[in-house]
């Protein structure tokens, strides 16, 4: 059965839809959200409203949790202009919404798939094709493996797993990926 798998939304509503519709014009139905789908675009509220609809999981990526609580010891520095995009996006949001946040996992196992949004042990990590310490990736008991956060479609073996990034669905055109099995095949949509 395939799987899709999608990332870093950043809440633009318009090329989540273009993915949508691209994953079931390829017969594919099911989808795991990465993380990163809600915070830094202008439809927050549709993006989360889409995915609550279509029952897709959410994994919590950093830029979600941003939403929640503004950390002190952010590896990213936090700019005014974040903060202000910030407090606009939880202007648009309702508490349902924020609830619906809040019940993201940092991580999410689909039998032998291991999904989450920067690593298993924290959604700020970061792999790069061109890593070469993947210690934080090599976990046991999972044949794929499945992150975002880095905007980059790629996959490589990690201690004998599969792992998958889909890219981003912000990026234009908008890219995912389908998985069946451990083949995947990266895809790239415009945007509506």
């Amino acid at each position: 059965m395939s799987l899709g798998l999608v990332s870093d939304a950043h809440g633009n509503d318009r090329a989540l839809a273009a993915v949508v519709d691209e994953l079931l014009r390829l017969g594919v139905d099911r989808a795991v959200c990465l993380g990163d789908m809600v915070q830094g675009g202008d439809e927050p509220r549709e993006v989360l409203d889409r995915v609550a609809a279509l029952g897709w999981p959410v994994i919590l990526g950093n830029a979600d949790d941003f939403l929640l609580e503004v950390s002190a010891d952010s590896p990213e520095e936090v700019t005014e202009a974040q903060l202000a995009k910030r407090e606009w996006t939880l202007a648009q949001l309702g508490d349902a919404h924020l609830e619906q946040i809040r019940s993201f996992p940092r991580t999410l196992e689909l039998g032998k798939l291991l999904a989450f949004h920067g690593s298993p042990r924290s959604y700020d990590d970061v792999l790069l094709p061109e890593s070469e310490d993947d210690a934080a990736w090599r976990v046991d008991g999972f044949d794929v493996l499945a992150g975002g956060h880095t905007h980059r479609q790629w996959t490589r073996i990690v201690g004998g797993a599969l792992y998958v990034n889909p890219g981003a669905i912000m990026s234009d055109p908008a890219e995912f990926a389908v998985l069946e099995g451990r083949s995947v095949s990266f895809h790239r949509v415009s945007r509506r």
